[in-house]
């Protein structure tokens, strides 16, 4: 284990220190031994896990005390000052032993903090379990996302609007490389404080991406940027190739790095369809599956705007401008590699990515079983021919999107004859799906459901060479 505090350099005016909330229960749900053993705690015993993950006693080297993040965000484009961590904070900080990357434990139900605004703090155990899922699916499907770590249940009883109530309660711990996001910025921005604004800045670089540093500061303002909007344009990119639908794009739900984190109500397209939308309180279709990367460049331009004391306009517009080129060159990058296929070239690939969507939106085809029946290309007849969607591949529609795929080959690492393609369908996470997984838990407290589905979402991940290991 390297254990760091690097978070605490910026100083007490971006976090407040805060205590844990005491619950009356602690029954560990879900570990992830995986990522444990890539950041040096996979010998952890289960009650030593409970210790560091369920009462939060520190771990040596890192931070002493939990910090509650300072932020502010535009939630659903209204503009709000009265953020931060208010029912999570950073737990502590270590390094990946794998590619010496700075990781970050935050929490998500760990009790109140000075931004909780009159809430308890909490996590329903149906909002963990959903997020566990939701992560593990996402990683298989090769989307930068942050990782559900620990689920631990409290023993204590919920009061929620949107479950059946008294409902079950949870703590998370996520695992990612940074929790600064684009709210960090804004919260400087407004307070004008131009100093805290440089710092914040010159850290987010040295942290997450010190091959970006320029000596000039606006220079640096602008080099960041821009990066930004590479990462951010990459993971969009990577959801609308999995058909995800992240819900609650607000600006204090996009990080930094472009990792995907934050999983509310969020859901997989059942088949494509660009008005389909996540969150039932979405009423105007702001986030809509098609609306995602129009939604991610107006937060970037929210973030252009916080430099602005930092470097010039027409600088930062420049830097501003590389998203949507970037995200069209990374959009056909995505889907060939859920494809498991070799890049011919940006013409081919952006031809075959165009034909793959107006099948997809011709045929209403099953959104992931069309990518599952056509992963390694069509040298694979079998697999079609026993798919259950056959007939959708025998009309014209298919014979563009055939033609355009014939010279693609699979990529060096590619695994069609895994046994995940000897299934006549492929593993999916739909909405029907995760109440069917959380219906025997809340009623009979009975897990066989989950556990299937997460050694499910194991066998794609080795079939799609997206697993991870200590």
């Amino acid at each position: 284990m390297r254990p760091s505090t690097r978070h605490a350099e910026l100083g007490p005016e971006f976090y407040d220190c805060v205590e844990p909330a005491q619950f009356p229960a602690h029954i560990l749900r879900y570990r992830n031994q995986a990522w444990a053993g890539r950041v040096g705690l996979g010998t952890l015993t289960d009650a030593e896990w409970i210790d560091h993950f369920g009462r939060f006693t520190p771990l040596p080297g890192s931070f002493p005390q939990p910090l509650a993040l300072r932020y502010h965000g535009h939630q659903f484009r209204t503009y709000n000052p009265d953020l931060g961590d208010g029912r999570g904070f950073l737990f502590a900080q270590l390094h990946d032993l794998q590619d010496g990357r700075l990781l970050d434990l935050g929490t998500k139900g760990s009790g109140t903090t000075p931004w909780s605004r009159r809430g308890d703090g909490r996590l329903t155990l149906k909002g963990g379990v959903r997020e566990v899922l939701a992560t593990s699916m996402l990683e298989a499907l090769g989307v930068d996302t942050s990782k559900s770590f620990s689920l631990i249940e409290t023993g204590e009883a919920l009061e929620r609007h949107d479950e059946p109530s008294p409902t079950r309660a949870s703590v998370l711990v996520r695992l990612s490389h940074t929790h600064i996001r684009i709210g960090s910025f804004q919260r400087q921005a407004y307070l004008q404080d131009h100093a805290a604004l440089a710092r914040l800045l010159d850290h987010a670089i040295r942290v997450a991406m010190p091959d970006q540093w320029q000596e000039d500061p606006a220079e640096r303002a602008c080099a960041f940027l821009r990066e930004v909007c590479r990462r951010v344009a990459r993971t969009g990119a990577q959801w609308m190739a999995a058909g995800f639908v992240h819900g609650v794009l607000n600006t204090d739900n996009i990080n930094i790095t472009g990792e995907s984190f934050d999983y509310g109500p969020w859901r997989f397209l059942p088949v494509f369809d660009q008005a389909f939308t996540a969150a039932y309180f979405d009423h105007s279709g702001l986030y809509a599956y098609g609306r995602q990367p129009e939604t991610l460049l107006w937060n970037l331009v929210r973030l252009a705007e916080c430099l602005l004391p930092l470097a010039p306009q027409e600088a930062l517009e420049e830097a501003i401008s590389t998203f949507v080129p970037g995200f069209r060159a990374a959009l056909p990058q995505a889907v060939l590699t859920r494809l498991g296929l070799t890049p011919r070239g940006p013409e081919e690939d952006a031809a075959l990515a165009a034909a793959l969507w107006a099948f997809l939106q011709s045929s209403q085809a099953p959104f992931e079983q069309v990518f599952f029946d056509l992963y390694g290309g069509t040298a694979l007849p079998e697999r079609i021919a026993r798919s259950p969607i056959h007939a959708l591949y025998a009309g014209d529609p298919f014979e563009a999107l055939q033609t355009l795929l014939t010279p693609y080959t699979p990529t060096s690492s590619a695994r069609p004859a895994h046994p995940y393609f000897q299934h006549s369908t492929p593993c999916t996470m739909l909405i029907e799906e995760v109440e069917a997984i959380w219906s025997p838990i809340a009623a009979s407290d009975d897990w066989s459901l989950f556990h299937q589905k997460l050694a499910s979402i194991t066998e794609m991940a080795e079939a799609y060479g997206t697993s991870q290991s200590p």
